[in-house]
């Protein structure tokens, strides 16, 4: 039960970062500018050397290139799907004309923290190492998009206390995919694999067609000096837990 228990916490920890739109209400427009801009640099690192470093080369050797490969292509699609569809998308500056319907905008959240789940909760199956690293990548990537989605709540008409409310409760999936990943994986090991290819195109598609572009949008030498240290630390980080925790176990 180890793994579940490991699982259902890291889910939690995410589904408190839903209460991230409080820095909205708490802090200045600059400095509040400036986090989420830091944040996303550490999110695209964090999410590009997470599947680089341990997803893809975790699921191309027990699935070998075809299948595995297909697999990414298939994570990264269904996310290119969730954009297009739902009109789901990350907002980091407050200002989010793409999210005219609050409806869409918590169902496109819901779906995608139960898919965060089952992710944390697959990883966790593996061994705790790659666990940790899974959750601090989506933590990494999810306190911006919190704070986006409370941002299209009250852009919508939501008060503050409502849009907090049903942020949270659309982050609730995140316990119920690490439970369905527990239950489910440990019935099925042979679909590990294909979760952590599925997860690095989920990964790789976030990181490369949203959170970097993001980063291009800010002009200056300094800002992008900035982005590539947040960035490459983030690497460090991902690629140091995830190895120490594969030793370990």
């Amino acid at each position: 039960m180890g793994p579940l228990v490991w699982g259902i916490g890291a889910t939690l920890v995410l589904t408190a970062v839903s209460l991230a739109g409080l820095g909205f209400t708490t802090l200045g427009e600059r400095r509040l500018r400036a986090l989420l801009f830091a944040l996303v640099a550490f999110a695209a690192g964090a999410l590009l050397s997470a599947a680089i470093f341990h997803l893809l080369p975790e699921s191309f050797e027990e699935l070998g290139s075809t299948k595995a490969g297909l697999t990414v292509v298939g994570g990264f699609s269904a996310f290119f799907f969730l954009e297009r569809v739902l009109q789901w998308r990350h907002c980091h500056d407050g200002h989010c004309d793409v999210h005219p319907y609050t409806t869409l905008s918590l169902l496109g959240g819901a779906i995608h923290n139960l898919v965060d789940g089952v992710i944390i909760g697959g990883a966790f199956l593996v061994n705790p190492g790659l666990g940790i690293a899974t959750t601090v990548v989506i933590l990494a990537h999810a306190i911006p998009q919190e704070m986006g989605d409370f941002a299209i709540l009250v852009h919508g008409g939501y008060p503050v206390r409502k849009a907090l409310l049903s942020n949270l409760v659309s982050s609730l999936p995140s316990v119920l995919g690490a439970m369905v990943a527990f239950f489910g994986l440990v019935r099925n090991p042979d679909l590990v694999p294909f979760l952590m290819a599925f997860a690095a195109g989920n990964f790789i598609y976030v990181g490369s067609s949203d959170l970097v572009p993001e980063l291009h949008k800010q002009p200056g030498l300094k800002k992008a000096l900035v982005a590539m240290a947040l960035f490459l630390l983030a690497v460090g980080i991902v690629a140091t837990i995830g190895a120490f925790g594969a030793h370990g176990h």
